[in-house]
């Protein structure tokens, strides 16, 4: 397994990201319904009969070197509130996504998604020395979108009729994705923007990307 996609374990304040797993099953389910949100057409999150299949999914493309999965524990109750992943792994040109992401709707406009995010980027820029991150979502997911420009990302561009949406409520729907990234060199203004933020005590997210 490349260093990309090694199990680890990652901590700040407000969150702490750790090897996604099976134990983490019966949280993940109790974090999905907490505004149902399997059902918002532009995502692909697990409902809760699917939550076994895609944590097993996710740790095969792990074994694969392609995805680095992480469940998200809230350190107030060290229970899990959703999921996170280094995805689309390409180790030899040090270029990771971070995506299929989602949080139960209670922890959704707090730190914690802001903490995640820097963490995430934290490791990737300054143990894994990536020249870029990527984030990709629906055209149509306003939220993520805002959620990903407020972290200082740019817009790469738009893949039109980049694929096929599964999703029942617009099943054969054509999705175009919206392509961000942050480059090595934007990282120091970056990682200070993100400081900044947290230590805001009234700050809100948006909800994840």
């Amino acid at each position: 397994m490349n260093a990309f996609a090694s199990p680890l374990t990652l901590t700040g304040q407000h969150v702490r990201l750790e090897p996604l797993s099976a134990t983490h099953h019966d949280a993940l389910v109790e974090a999905v319904r907490d505004g149902q949100l399997w059902q918002r057409w532009y995502t692909a999150i697990p409902a809760p009969e699917g939550m076994t299949a895609e944590i097993q999914r996710r740790l095969d493309l792990q074994a694969q070197g392609s995805m680095c999965p992480f469940a998200v524990i809230d350190p107030a109750t060290s229970q899990a509130v959703g999921m996170t992943t280094y995805m689309n792994i390409d180790a030899a040109n040090r270029r990771v996504e971070i995506g299929s992401t989602w949080y139960r709707q209670s922890v959704q406009r707090t730190p914690l998604n802001t903490e995640a995010k820097r963490l995430l980027l934290s490791h990737a820029f300054e143990q894994l020395d990536c020249i870029a991150v990527e984030f990709r979502t629906h055209f149509f997911n306003q939220q993520s979108r805002r959620a990903i420009e407020r972290l200082g990302a740019k817009l790469d561009g738009v893949l039109r009729s980049h694929q096929i949406n599964p999703h029942p409520l617009a099943a054969g729907t054509l999705r175009d994705t919206c392509v961000y990234s942050i480059i090595a060199s934007e990282w120091p203004t970056v990682k200070a923007h993100l400081g900044h933020l947290l230590s805001r005590s009234s700050i809100k997210d948006p909800s994840p990307c």
